[in-house]
């Protein structure tokens, strides 16, 4: 039971957008279309998955007082991992997301759970900790990706036209923030329905 507690946290109860507010840079920065949301989405929780697996490893042989730069080392190892093969099989991808895949060393998702969790518990707790909270950050940033692309492009992954006429402000930054706060009011209603 705890385990599945490890692995549902982040989709919803600690869901790493919605509820505990971190993330926001690149998932603004991305999610102006629903592929590139879905391709940094899966970019991030390869990311943390493996360095939460990783950290919690060596979290006996890492003195205290160098832990953050330890953790750091191992988020870049996986991300030059991340961008490599993203460079060698999906170059749209990899140029469409940018300077955003090496900003995956320094997502406050990934460094707070490595902190938070995986520095604190076992390995397979932290591994399920990492694929729930990437689960939980791809939910929302392909929702806020379709929803941007549909209202602001009248695209759905990058076809289908839409008949309406775009609003060109959901591709752009205020955009995402009025996603954004629109699926937290949607989620704070659900929870005050259901407490």
């Amino acid at each position: 039971m705890a385990k599945l507690k490890s692995f549902t946290n982040g989709i919803l109860r600690e869901n790493p957008v919605l509820v505990l507010m971190i993330g926001l840079c690149p998932l603004l920065a991305v999610s102006s279309s629903a592929v590139d949301a879905l391709g940094m989405g899966i970019a991030a929780t390869f990311v943390l998955a493996f360095s939460n697996l990783a950290i919690s490893c060596c979290r006996s042989i890492v003195p205290e007082d160098i832990r953050i730069p330890v953790f750091i080392i191992i988020i870049a190892t996986f991300v030059t991992v991340t961008d490599y093969v993203m460079a060698a099989y999906f170059p749209p991808l990899h140029k469409s997301l940018g300077v955003f895949v090496p900003l995956i060393v320094v997502n406050c998702i990934i460094l707070g759970r490595a902190e938070a969790f995986a520095y604190r518990n076992s390995v397979i707790d932290s591994l399920l900790d990492g694929i729930g909270m990437g689960l939980g950050f791809i939910l929302v940033i392909v929702t806020i990706g379709i929803i941007r692309e549909v209202l602001g492009n009248g695209t759905i992954f990058g076809s289908s036209r839409f008949i309406f006429h775009p609003g060109l402000i959901m591709i752009l930054p205020p955009g995402g923030f009025i996603t954004i706060g629109l699926l937290m009011g949607i989620l704070n209603w659900w929870k005050g329905r259901r407490g």
